[in-house]
């Protein structure tokens, strides 16, 4: 349903591509590899090979680039349907899952981009200290911090131009590396030091598993590429390759050069064993800088699409301005530096590493997830040249999720309280994009397997009521309108009708229509469907409604109208009701007191003459009116009539049994005529109700002089529920949730 108050959100403008954009090699593959190749390569995966010995560190390169490659899968999937605009993997789900779910991770997202920064340029401060000990090491991260962001503000091609040089300085390292020699006589250890000296597997698989997430990096310069279709698919997957090749080919040079806790122990064993040992240090820091070019590149460019898809308030729209041919987001790039060099100057970021991991891989995760439905569902509008069965996006996400939990349960679970707040913030903002997202073709699915396996036979133990009302002018019979809501209490499917007896009014005025009756409904917290039709007479209108409306078994089961006081057309309203009925149809008619409407909605009035037909149901809508907000806790009084003392005893004591078998906490109350007319007791018991529930007899050929006379005896009552069952079903079963009672 759509909400008046919902803020429409925008398109990003398309931003037409131009020659000399971001390429293949420059845009996707640098970034990513880089990332990649990180600092655990130099510092800790010797510590890696240490404690699970070959078999074991070829095992968890194996398994992590596996789940990688999955979510990398899913991410050539999702590029090659779509034109990825800025924002990178924000924009991706955000178009597919929609703008709540977008934002809920998109602002994790930037944060952890934005404080990666600091972390990077934290851990190259770090290792320059260690060789120039006079240095400053809070100065170091402070200088660096601003460096690379200047960089990123000039341009981004200029960024990747000098990610380039960090390249020739990694491979300068892995080739020292490589024509290197063993620091001691060793034995390649298969499975790593002794177990009182090593870490269980999967510890050293979590502590591992950080260093092959880095294709984000190069996904994040979407809105910068010439081709982002062509590029992220064949970026993504070279530096996946080219990541797990480097990693395979380690841990053997490592094996064979030093024994498992010589790995172990020291940090910097690659030096070691190296040709040229500075080579590493290079390698070192040019891990650092690289990921934080990489950091200080995405972070902005996630924070324009925010701004500008609307999903940051509105007083900070003015962070998706974009500069120059590029739309370079440089006031994005200036915030980011900012926190990022807050964050060096005061923040203990070890503490919060775990966190922003985890927001990383609740993305990964999320992507996957993104990619499985859209295949899963099968809608037309996706097709992606690159062509991935939904089961191994699936599974993608469960790696996500499972190692997730093995890094760190604890940041795992603060990661998705946050998202999660963010996810009902934007929901409560009410945003509405201008663009489809895969969540309607999520609710057509299960819509659709719902229906199909529905059986035509209503069950006792799962009837509900599905209210058609026939309210014509919503403002003008609001009650019925209230009545039906009171009744279903959001869980049964409510329609609003209104017929309309003009010939000439076309389609788009009827959908218009139906629009106003929406936004009339979402102010007053109706949830609703809504039917506008047209016919010769409102009689026919309700009968073509009746006849036809529905959706396979799904059809309304009953029928709310209002009571009709215009005597002329009496016969065509009376025809209608027995229409309704010969339908199996129930029926409820509203007499409305129109002085006293619904009173306090404290006393509910039941005339009863047994559970089965008309009395079943009439007891089960009043349960259901009491259990509602406007009605909760509504003291309801079941009356009967008899003609003696003595048969006002027997009724009063079966009565009570059955009010406290069917457990709707009724009062019986049973009345003794003493010679005076059904219609003056019911005037003198129900005079203080607020609302009468009245059965009616079956319709025969002299139903509208019996309606006459019904509506004569309601005169001056307080507004009063007329029943009529139809259903093929025993409302006494819904209640008693057993046998039949029979009527007393």
């Amino acid at each position: 349903m759509k909400n008046p108050f919902r803020k429409s959100v925008p398109e990003q403008e398309v931003i037409p591509s131009k020659k000399g954009g971001l390429g293949t090699f420059g845009g996707v593959f640098t970034p990513s590899i880089l990332t990649i190749l990180g600092v655990i390569m130099y510092l800790r995966f010797g510590w890696v090979v240490g404690n699970v010995g070959l078999i074991g560190t070829l095992l968890i390169v194996t398994l992590s680039t596996a789940i990688t490659f999955l979510t990398g899968l899913s991410i050539a999937a999702i590029a090659t349907d779509q034109r990825v605009r800025i924002g990178g993997a924000y924009y991706m789900i955000s178009r597919s899952l929609g703008i709540e779910s977008g934002g809920a991770i998109g602002i994790p997202l930037y944060i952890a981009q934005a404080l990666s920064v600091a972390l990077y340029t934290v851990g190259f401060a770090e290792s320059i200290v260690g060789v120039f000990p006079a240095l400053d090491f809070k100065i170091v991260g402070l200088v660096t911090t601003i460096g690379v962001a200047v960089l990123a503000i000039i341009s981004a091609k200029a960024a990747i131009r000098a990610q380039y040089f960090i390249m020739f300085g990694i491979a300068l390292s892995l080739l020292s590396l490589l024509f290197g020699s063993p620091i001691e006589q060793s034995n390649i250890e298969m499975w790593g030091a002794a177990e009182r000296h090593s870490e269980p597997f999967w510890t050293v698989f979590a502590v591992f598993f950080p260093a092959v997430t880095g294709i984000m990096a190069g996904v994040n310069m979407s809105g910068d590429l010439e081709n982002p279709a062509e590029s992220i698919p064949k970026g993504t997957f070279a530096a996946i390759g080219v990541g797990y090749l480097i990693y395979m080919v380690l841990p053997i040079i490592l094996a064979n050069r030093a024994d498992a806790l010589t790995l172990i122990e020291d940090p910097l064993i690659m030096r070691k064993m190296s040709y040229w040992g500075d080579a590493i240090l290079i390698g070192v820091w040019g891990a650092t800088l690289s990921s934080a070019v990489g950091s200080i590149l995405g972070a902005p460019r996630v924070l324009q699409a925010l701004a500008r898809d609307g999903v940051l308030p509105r007083w900070l729209r003015w962070l998706g301005r974009g500069d120059g041919e590029d739309d370079s987001p440089r006031i994005g790039t200036v915030i980011t530096l900012l926190v990022a060099l807050t964050a060096v100057y005061f923040g203990n970021l070890n503490i919060i590493a775990p966190i922003l991991t985890m927001f990383f891989l609740t993305t990964y995760g999320v992507l996957n997830i993104t990619a499985g439905i859209e295949r899963l569902l099968q809608s037309p509008s996706f097709r992606p040249k690159f062509k991935v069965h939904w089961s191994f996006s699936l599974l993608g996400a469960l790696g996500c999720i499972s190692v997730m939990l093995l890094i760190n349960a604890l940041a795992t679970g603060i990661a998705f309280l946050f998202v999660i707040v963010i996810f009902i913030w934007l929901q409560r903002r009410e945003l509405e994009s201008t663009w489809g997202d895969v969540r309607r073709g999520i609710w057509m699915a299960i819509t659709r397997a719902g229906l199909m396996r529905m059986s035509v036979e209503t069950e006792a133990k799962t009837w509900r009521p599905h209210p058609l009302v026939l309210s014509g002018a919503p403002t003008k019979r609001f009650h019925l309108i209230e009545f039906a809501s009171s009744i279903t209490h959001n869980r049964g499917i409510l329609t609003i009708s209104t017929v309309l007896t003009t010939d000439n009014i076309s389609p788009e005025r009827q959908q218009d229509m139906e629009e106003k009756i929406r936004e009339f409904l979402s102010k007053r917290s109706i949830q609703g469907l809504v039917r506008v039709t047209t016919a010769a007479s409102a009689f026919e209108g309700g009968k073509k409604l009746v006849d036809s409306y529905g959706l396979g078994a799904l059809v309304p089961n009953t029928v709310i109208l209002g009571d009709s006081e215009n005597k002329e057309y009496i016969d065509e309203y009376c025809g209608m009701i027995t229409h309704f009925h010969r339908q199996k149809r129930n029926v409820i008619v509203v007499h409305d007191n129109k002085e006293k409407g619904y009173g306090d909605k404290e006393i509910i009035d039941i005339w009863w003459g047994g559970l089965r037909g008309n009395g079943g149901l009439m007891m089960l809508l009043a349960y259901l009116l009491q259990s509602s907000r406007p009605w909760w806790d509504a003291k309801v009084r079941i009356k009967m009539v008899v003609d003696n003392q003595a048969a006002a005893e027997s009724a009063q004591q079966n009565l009570t049994e059955i009010i406290q078998k069917i457990r709707i906490g009724a009062e019986a109350q049973v009345l003794v005529s003493e010679g005076k007319s059904f219609t003056q007791i019911l005037h003198e018991s129900s005079g203080d109700a607020d609302l009468v529930f009245m059965g009616m007899a079956v319709p025969d050929e002299n139903f509208s002089s019996y309606y006459e006379s019904l509506q004569k005896r309601l005169k001056n009552l307080p507004t009063t529920i007329m029943v009529l069952a139809a259903e093929e079903i025993s409302f006494g079963e819904v209640l008693m949730q057993e046998d039949t009672f029979q009527q007393e």
